[in-house]
């Protein structure tokens, strides 16, 4: 039997990256899954999103490995259009025992280039998108007697990574709705928990951060630094932790934040 055999889980931005490799990992264990991700440009995000083929492919993946799923093209920032493909998935699949709110973007920049549309666009998909995922998931969860919220944060959630305003107090701010969650839902039995990356390598990209390293701010590269001798880690490292999250393994375990980070936090 698998870790999470018979368990049913939604996850976000699941059509590459994390999010696919969250979605596999999971359904070698014996999940079924629920898939979402937008599969459209994001404006102001200066790099390509995912598109229909992307999720199209995660979802044929997970089918071949003898799991059922259910997928749709869907923005994390429209809660009720994600309320309501969850509660087909669920009426489709039988329940829901976990959910995974994955989805995110970054922009950079330094503080008097970040721009107002920055901000309104990281915190609704990074925060707003991470609500409108526990808000989707949490009925199911409480019909099923219990579960698992896996939000992912990052790094930035714990450190004051700079050149990132927008993006890192985003993550702080997953950190707080998840604790705040994981106090209000634990009569529930449901366990609320972040994970926190270092530097994982995805679809996502910052360019002008890295510029800006290299060339005016070489002082802020420290603060990047993992302590372990890596540059970054594998998006199935971060997967090994949302699987722990996933499966009763973790069936005490709340209001905490699981750090997959090479060290990065401790310097």
């Amino acid at each position: 039997m698998g870790r999470v055999d018979g368990k049913v889980v939604l996850v976000t931005g699941a059509a590459r990256g994390m999010g696919r490799s969250h979605a596999l990992k999971l359904a070698a264990e014996g999940a079924d899954l629920i898939l979402v991700d937008i599969c459209a440009p994001v404006e102001p995000v200066p790099y390509p999103m995912s598109g229909k083929d992307d999720l199209d492919e995660t979802a044929a993946a997970v089918s071949a490995l003898g799991r059922r799923v259910a997928a749709a093209a869907i923005d994390v920032r429209d809660g009720a259009r994600l309320a309501e493909f969850t509660a087909e998935s669920v009426a489709t699949l039988g329940g829901l025992d976990a959910a995974v709110a994955n989805a995110g973007v970054i922009t950079s920049g330094t503080w008097d280039t970040t721009t107002a549309d920055d901000w309104r666009t990281v915190l609704d998909v990074n925060l707003i998108g991470v609500w409108n995922t526990c808000v989707a998931a949490i009925p199911h969860l409480i019909e099923r007697g219990g579960g698992s919220l896996i939000n992912i944060s990052s790094a930035a959630g714990i450190k004051g990574n700079p050149l990132t305003s927008p993006y890192t107090a985003s993550k702080h701010g997953v950190v707080g709705l998840s604790r705040s969650l994981a106090n209000e839902l634990a009569q529930n039995s449901i366990r609320v928990n972040t994970v926190h990356p270092t530097g994982v390598v995805t679809g996502m990209s910052v360019p002008a951060m890295h510029e800006l390293m290299a060339t005016t701010r070489g002082d802020l590269g420290p603060i990047y630094q993992n302590a372990l001798p890596v540059q970054v880690i594998e998006a199935a490292d971060v997967s090994n932790a949302v699987l722990y999250l996933a499966s009763d393994e973790s069936r005490f375990v709340t209001g905490t934040e699981l750090k997959v980070d090479a060290g990065v936090t401790i310097r």
